[in-house]
C-alpha cells in the first residue's frame, strides 16, 4: 500500500456504513440523479466512500441512530475498497451524471471537484436552523481545498494530525536523557535538538526517524525550518532558502540513513514493525500508529510530540483530511444535507470514531482522543489539529500534482538525482502542471 493510501485510509477512518438504514415513512420527492429513488415519500439516498469491509463495524452505532431519527431515508452505500480505484470511479460518475448524492473526497481531489463546479455550496445550510455542524465548529486550516473564494463545498469528516511518535526505550539506548514531550511543554523542542537526537540515534546504530513520503511529513519539516511551499499562488519550495534548507536536511538524512523512508521498507519489515521492535527513535504518523503498537502488545514507553521548530514555539503542522460533499445535481438535497450534517457533527463523530483511529474535525468531540489517556500526551493530536493545515489549496487544485511532487522528492531522497538538479526539475514539473491546468 502506498504511503498516501495508508495515510488517507486511516486518517479518514476509511469508513463506511456496512448496512442499509431501514425505510418506514416520511416525505420528499422523485427519483434522483444516478438512480436515487423515492417511493411513497421514502427517499433512497446514495452515498459512497472507500474502505474495507472490516472498517465498517465501528459505524453501526451511527447507522442505528440515524435510522431511528430518519425512518423516511434509506441510505444506500456504494463502497470501493481501494482509494486508488475510488477517486477515478467518482470522477467518471460525475461526468456521466451517475454519481451518488453524497460522497467522500480525498484531500488531493477536492480542489479539482470544486473547480469543476460539481459540488453543492454548503454555507447557507451549515449556518441554517437544521445544521448540526456550524462553520464555527470546525478549524479553518483543515478545510484545505474544500473552500474557494470564501465558499464551502466540503466538510472535513474527521482528521489525522501528523506528529512524531517516539520510543523512550530507544532514545535511552542512544544516551538521550531528555524527553521530547517535556521539551515541547517547556518551549524548547527545537529543530536543532531534533537533529541532535537523530545524530545520536544513528551513532547508536538506530534509525533516527521513519517518515512516509507525503506532504504531511515533508511540509511539516518545511514549516519546522520556517520555510514556505506556496506563496501567493506560486510554488516557492525550490527558491525559499528555509524550504531548501529543510528539504536538504531530509535528503542528507535519507542518504546518511539517519532517516528511513517507510515507502521503501520491505513489506514484512515495514515502518510499524521496525518501530515496535525498537529499531527507530521517531516515527512520523497519526493516531493510527496506535494500531501498529498494539500489534506489538506493549504500549509502554511510547509518546508523541509535534514537529519541532527553529525557536521551539508551535508551528502549523500537517493534518490529513478527507471531506464529505454533496452532489450539486442530486435530487434529494435536503436529505443529503441531513446526512452530511449529522455525519460530521459532534454527536456523529463521537459515534463514528469511538474505538477508532481518527481525530475529530469538530469542536466538542475531543473526548474521543483524550478518554483513553493514550499516548500520555494525546492532547498533542488536538493541538496540532487546532493550528494545523490540510494540503494547500493551490496544490490540490491541480489533479495529480501532489503525487508528482512526492515522486520527484523520492528521486532526491534515493539519490537518483542530485539535490540542486532535483530542485530545478521539481520547479519545472510544478510550473508545467500548473500551466496545463491554467
Amino acid at each position: 500500500m502506498s504511503a498516501f493510501t495508508r495515510r488517507t485510509a486511516l486518517a479518514a477512518a476509511a469508513l463506511a456504513l456496512a448496512t442499509t438504514v431501514c425505510a418506514c415513512s416520511g416525505t420528499n420527492g422523485a427519483g434522483g440523479a444516478g438512480g436515487s429513488e423515492a417511493d411513497g415519500g421514502k427517499v433512497t439516498l446514495r452515498w459512497s466512500t472507500w474502505g474495507s469491509a472490516e472498517d465498517t463495524a465501528v459505524f453501526k452505532a451511527f447507522t442505528d441512530e440515524f435510522a431511528k431519527k430518519h425512518p423516511n431515508i434509506t441510505l444506500k452505500l456504494e463502497q470501493v475498497a481501494s482509494y486508488e480505484d475510488y477517486q477515478p470511479k467518482l470522477l467518471t460518475q460525475l461526468t456521466s451524471g451517475t454519481a451518488p448524492d453524497v460522497f467522500y473526497v480525498g484531500d488531493d481531489y477536492i480542489g479539482k471537484l470544486v473547480a469543476d463546479g460539481v459540488l453543492a455550496p454548503l454555507d447557507a445550510q451549515l449556518a441554517g436552523p437544521d445544521s448540526r455542524s456550524r462553520p464555527a465548529d470546525f478549524f479553518e486550516g483543515i478545510y484545505g481545498g474544500a473552500k474557494k473564494d470564501g465558499v464551502t463545498y466540503g466538510v472535513p469528516n474527521d482528521t489525522n494530525p501528523e506528529v512524531l511518535w517516539f520510543d523512550q526505550k530507544v532514545l535511552a539506548a542512544a544516551g538521550i536523557t531528555e524527553d521530547p514531550a517535556a521539551l515541547n511543554e517547556a518551549g524548547q523542542w527545537t529543530m536543532a535538538k531534533f537533529q541532535e537526537m537523530n545524530a545520536k540515534l544513528k551513532a547508536a546504530d538506530k534509525t533516527g526517524t521513519i517518515f512516509w513520503n507525503w506532504y504531511g511529513a515533508n511540509y511539516s519539516m518545511v514549516n519546522g525550518f520556517g520555510g514556505k511551499v506556496w506563496d501567493g499562488g506560486k510554488f516557492v519550495a525550490t527558491t525559499d532558502p528555509k524550504t531548501r534548507q529543510a528539504l536538504k536536511a531530509l535528503a542528507d538524512g535519507y542518504r546518511a540513513k539517519t532517516f528511513a523512508s517507510a515507502d521503501l521498507l520491505p513489506e514484512g519489515n515495514g515502518a510499524a514493525t521496525q518501530f515496535i521492535k525498537h529499531k527507530a527513535g521517531f516515527y512520523a504518523g497519526g493516531r493510527w500508529v496506535i494500531e501498529g503498537i498494539d500489534k506489538g502488545g506493549d504500549r509502554t514507553g511510547y509518546d508523541i510530540v509535534p514537529f519541532p521548530s527553529e525557536s521551539g514555539q508551535p508551528i502549523p503542522g500537517a493534518v490529513a483530511a478527507s471531506y464529505l460533499a454533496i452532489n450539486k445535481d442530486g435530487k434529494h438535497q435536503k436529505e443529503a444535507f441531513t446526512f452530511l450534517t449529522e455525519f460530521v457533527g459532534k454527536e456523529g463523530q463521537q459515534l463514528r470514531l469511538k474505538g477508532g483511529s481518527g481525530v475529530p474535525s469538530v469542536r466538542g468531540a475531543e473526548n474521543v482522543v483524550t478518554d483513553g489517556a493514550y499516548p500520555p500526551h494525546a492532547r498533542t493530536f488536538l493541538d496540532v489539529r487546532d493550528r494545523g493545515f490540510a494540503n494547500y489549496p493551490d496544490e490540490v487544485a491541480v489533479p495529480g500534482l501532489t503525487k508528482a511532487i512526492n515522486d520527484q522528492l523520492m528521486k532526491i531522497w534515493e539519490g537518483k538525482v542530485g539535490f540542486d538538479e532535483g530542485m530545478t526539475q521539481l520547479q519545472s514539473l510544478v510550473d508545467g502542471m500548473k500551466g496545463k491546468q491554467g
